[in-house]
């Protein structure tokens, strides 16, 4: 049985969840392996809506494990409000693993990631605030705090004091903030320790037996392969490896027992935060995708910057990823449009380009070559077959397809769980 990664081809909120659904009663595992809590899912289950940041959608699936893997880093404050959330409205979460290797976000990188953000000015990146940077950082910077070190008081104590030596200069000196005390971080990780003892695992282990027991196990990537912190358009990007080969660094997995890569893409391209954005709309039908497609964050509520589909950029994460299969989310947001404008290249100084520029600077100037393609009005939120879907609909989609490099395997028409047609097996 195959493991297979789940990852956001354009600059996220591609609506991952949908894929893992799709999925869901044909694995075992869902792993979450980078990121933490500056990004959402939002999956809706019949009449009910459920907005998840930081755990994996899979557990919302009965008799699927989740896990949160080495990759991620945890604010346990929200870790816990979101598993409780769950349990009040019937859940199962007893079987939450989570990676001892795991870094942990604690209140003073939460404050540096503010501060810092509003001391750039006009040249913020655009962050959350949720500290998810400055932790990445510390962990790089080999003085992070893991899930592990919660079980060890002297170890924990020590980390702190040593993180907090510089970091309390910045704060004073730099920002004028007051000194976060070590007692003040270590009384309220410790407060988490006895909660979080039994989730905390080998989970690389964990995994690793899973798949020689022959189960299937789905790797769930956060943000998107445009915010990857390589590949992504640097420095408007997270803080994490948000591509397929983060799978594998992310969660302890070796890359040769990856099968599948399911790339998520919506039918038009959004994003957050500041960065290049060749396709995007200023207009009127800017507001028609962000209306009809409800383009605001899952976790911060942010407006999201809507643009027509950009080709060359689904290009580049199939190639990037090694995308087998493309699931398309959102057709039913452009029901309703007379054409539909695709990006196939770029026009950068007068020259066409028909891959993503190498250089930011010539990225950031590219402006979009569009090809028209004929709209239609026709409801097709009950389609569940492409046959159903009006001829136009189904063109769009081909010539999307023919200039994605990897054939579109489902497409999402609705919010719904089961709004969704299947085209191809997606781990076969």
């Amino acid at each position: 049985m195959p493991a297979a990664v789940i990852i956001g081809a354009q600059w996220g909120d591609e609506g991952k969840g949908k894929a893992t659904d799709l999925l869901a009663g044909r694995i075992d595992y869902v792993v979450k392996f980078n990121g933490g809590n500056n990004a959402g899912h939002t999956v809706v289950i019949g009449v009910e809506k459920y907005a998840l940041h930081l755990l994996p959608s899979g557990i919302l699936t009965p008799g699927v494990t989740p896990v949160i893997s080495n990759g991620v880093v945890i604010d346990i404050e929200v870790l816990f409000e979101e598993l409780e959330a769950l349990s009040a409205r019937g859940v199962d979460v007893s079987k939450l693993r989570i990676s001892a290797n795991a870094h942990v976000i604690t209140h003073y990188h939460r404050t540096l990631d503010k501060v810092t953000e509003r001391f750039l000015g006009k040249r913020q990146i655009g962050t959350t605030g949720r500290g998810i940077g400055p932790t990445y950082a510390d962990k790089i910077n080999r003085v992070g705090i893991r899930m592990q070190d919660l079980f060890d008081e002297n170890i924990l104590r020590q980390k702190v004091e040593g993180a907090l030596d510089q970091k309390n200069h910045l704060l004073v000196k730099v920002y004028n903030r007051r000194a976060i005390t070590v007692d003040e971080i270590v009384s309220d990780l410790l407060s988490y320790a006895d909660r979080l003892r039994p989730m905390v695992v080998d989970t690389a282990l964990e995994l690793h037996q899973a798949l020689e027991r022959g189960e299937t196990v789905l790797f769930e990537g956060g943000q998107a392969t445009m915010l990857d912190v390589d590949h992504g358009t640097y420095p408007f990007v997270t803080s994490s490896s948000a591509t397929s080969g983060g799978a594998a660094t992310g969660s302890g997995i070796a890359p040769n027992r990856i099968d599948r890569v399911i790339g998520i893409v919506k039918a038009y391209t959004t994003r957050v935060g500041a960065g290049p954005f060749p396709t995007e709309l200023f207009d009127e039908w800017g507001e028609f995708l962000r209306a009809n497609g409800h383009e605001f964050g899952t976790t911060t509520g942010r407006p999201r910057r809507c643009g027509w589909y950009d080709a060359p950029i689904a290009r580049y994460s199939a190639r990037i990823n090694g995308v087998t299969d493309y699931v398309m989310t959102k057709l039913d947001v452009l029901t309703g449009l007379e054409t539909i404008p695709v990006c196939v290249a770029y026009d950068v100084d007068g020259v066409r380009v028909d891959e993503v520029p190498v250089s930011q600077s010539d990225f950031h100037h590219a402006t979009p070559i569009y090809e028209e393609f004929p709209g239609w009005s026709e409801d097709i939120s009950g389609a569940r077959t492409f046959e159903d879907l009006p001829k136009n609909a189904q063109d769009y989609v081909l010539a999307i397809e023919a200039m994605s490099g990897a054939r579109i395997s489902a497409i999402g028409v609705g919010p719904g769980r089961d709004a969704i047609i299947a085209r191809h097996d997606l781990l076969d």
